[in-house]
């Protein structure tokens, strides 16, 4: 390491894999997103030496300009990365084999990925970024279908509005509460012995859309009713809301590959890392609910 030493803190009392300090700096790309900025929350709180990369902030990086990312690695022991807007999409491997090679070349030891969870063009994504990282050790977490994109994300208006529309069918999810898979990024990019791990997070239980609905109805307090739709449906309802119609057509088709089934099995893996088991959906709806989230 450059600055830099782990001081390893074993706590007994859990189950999780070796908690370790890192005193060096981490790179947390797309820092001020849904998860980037809960990964800078917690490093912030155990005192690690953060930059939050994004296109606007103090710490430059966009995924579009290739040109700012050794500034931004440069001195960094590990980052955190999170592709915006997914790594399924066109170009994404070549984007992760690129930040692989600039990150082995600024001497980055640690590298924790985020991605999808079943995604096939996902997985080449992942394979290009371990490929061109060097000696870097690379964890990826593959995650869920967020339970925050009900209160942060694209399905916020629906909840507020009483309608959910979205093209799940009947297909049960396992949604993931972001504040798990921030402590298992952190726990990856602090601790030991999660190099070359991929850790699929799920929640503790799955849940058909329509169920979510009933949960957030529950929560709010007020009727949240899900309307299934196909995807061409869903594609032309973006088209209305301003979403141009390649990225219409590409999420239609991402949640299609997603929702069909095969991701609706839970695992065991925050428990792993963490000792503990994951939030349940019900959980995360009543604070949301209690943070205000859908007053709008």
């Amino acid at each position: 390491m450059t600055e830099n030493a782990y001081t390893r803190r074993d706590d007994g009392n859990n189950g999780s894999k070796g908690v370790g300090r890192m005193t060096g700096t981490v790179l947390v790309t797309s820092g001020t997103g849904k998860t980037g900025r809960r990964v800078v929350e917690r490093l912030t709180a155990l005192g690690v030496p953060v930059r939050s990369g994004s296109r606007t902030g103090e710490v430059p990086f966009d995924w579009q300009d290739d040109t700012g990312w050794e500034a931004a690695l440069r001195g960094t022991d590990a980052a955190y990365v999170a592709y915006y807007p997914d790594l399924a999409v066109p170009g994404a491997a070549e984007a992760m084999a690129a930040f692989g090679r600039t990150a082995a070349a600024c001497g980055v030891r640690r590298v924790v990925l985020l991605s999808g969870r079943g995604e096939p063009q996902a997985a080449v994504a992942e394979e290009a970024l371990r490929g061109a990282a060097g000696r870097a050790e690379v964890t990826v977490v593959r995650s869920a279908f967020f339970a925050q994109n009900f209160s942060e994300g694209a399905l916020l208006d629906g909840v507020i509005g009483g309608e959910l529309v979205f093209p799940a069918g009947t297909t049960a999810e396992p949604f993931l509460d972001l504040d798990d898979l921030a402590d298992v990024v952190v726990a990856a990019l602090t601790g030991d012995g999660h190099a070359g791990a991929v850790y699929e997070l799920t929640g503790p239980r799955s849940l058909t859309f329509e169920q979510a609905a009933e949960e957030l109805g529950r929560a709010t307090g007020r009727p949240v009713r899900y309307v299934p739709v196909t995807g061409p449906a869903y594609a032309s309802l973006l088209e209305e809301f301003g979403v141009s119609e390649a990225e219409a057509e590409f999420l239609a088709e991402l949640f299609a590959t997603l929702l069909d089934g095969h991701n609706a099995a839970t695992t065991d893996d925050v428990k792993r890392v963490l000792g503990r088991e994951p939030k349940d959906f019900s959980g995360f709806a009543r604070e949301a609910a209690r943070d205000g989230a859908w007053h709008g």
